[in-house]
């Protein structure tokens, strides 16, 4: 069947804000105790796990909703230099025009992901923001009651490993683009229901009935 709901990630699926993170990554780092981003660092990073990613940088647990807060406030400080990736807006009327719910959860502030997405905003039935790092699953849960829709007919879409997991352990489909902080390796190598390459594909692929994924076919 057709996709009813479409849950959104916003760093790195619809907003490009991995530039920005890494400019800001080691002040951050500096600020929090633990160890900062090298050059040479970041593609390994971006082939590894949430937690994986926390071990390496020895990130500790406690401080993590400290390290979201100060975050949320650097963002808002620099709004004006992240923007949408090109096509975004057209996509998100595409599937509003073709009746799919469309709900945000982000670890953006609400007001944050407001002003990234600009008039585009009005566009989303749903915001459930201020997710912890492995807090997406309970948001996706009450932003599926709040919608009315069956599990069977929701999708979260994101670019990261997190955001696969976080759909999984609810029961919904899964879309990775491969645009975002994640590289697509480590994406693709957990078989998600639909991966995308560009933005134009995902309204063709969330308003067909659903299928597996041919790049997942085995």
């Amino acid at each position: 069947m057709p996709y009813s709901l479409a849950i959104f990630d916003l760093d790195g699926t619809l907003a490009d804000s991995f530039p920005w993170f890494l400019r800001t990554i080691n002040d951050v780092a500096d600020s929090f105790g633990f160890h900062r981003v090298a050059d040479e660092d970041v593609e390994g990073l971006r082939h590894a796990s949430t937690r994986e990613i926390l071990r390496r940088l020895e990130v500790p647990l406690w401080k993590l909703p400290a390290i979201a807060r100060h975050a949320r406030r650097l963002k808002a400080e620099a709004a004006a230099e992240i923007s949408l990736f090109a096509g975004v807006e057209a996509m998100l009327q595409t599937l509003a025009a073709r009746g799919v719910q469309l709900a945000l959860v982000t670890s953006d502030s609400e007001a944050n992901a407001r002003e990234k997405l600009g008039a585009a905003a009005n566009l989303f039935a749903h915001f459930d923001c201020a997710a912890s790092v492995f807090g997406k699953p309970a948001k996706f849960r009450r932003v599926i009651r709040r919608a009315d829709v069956e599990p069977a007919q929701v999708i979260a879409i994101g670019d990261e490993v997190r955001d696969i997991e976080a759909a999984r352990s609810v029961g919904i489909a899964c879309g990775a683009v491969c645009w975002g902080y994640a590289a697509p390796a480590a994406l693709r190598a957990l078989a998600p229901d639909h991966t995308f390459e560009q933005m134009d594909e995902i309204a063709d692929a969330l308003c067909r009935a659903r299928s597996p994924d041919p790049a997942n076919a085995t």
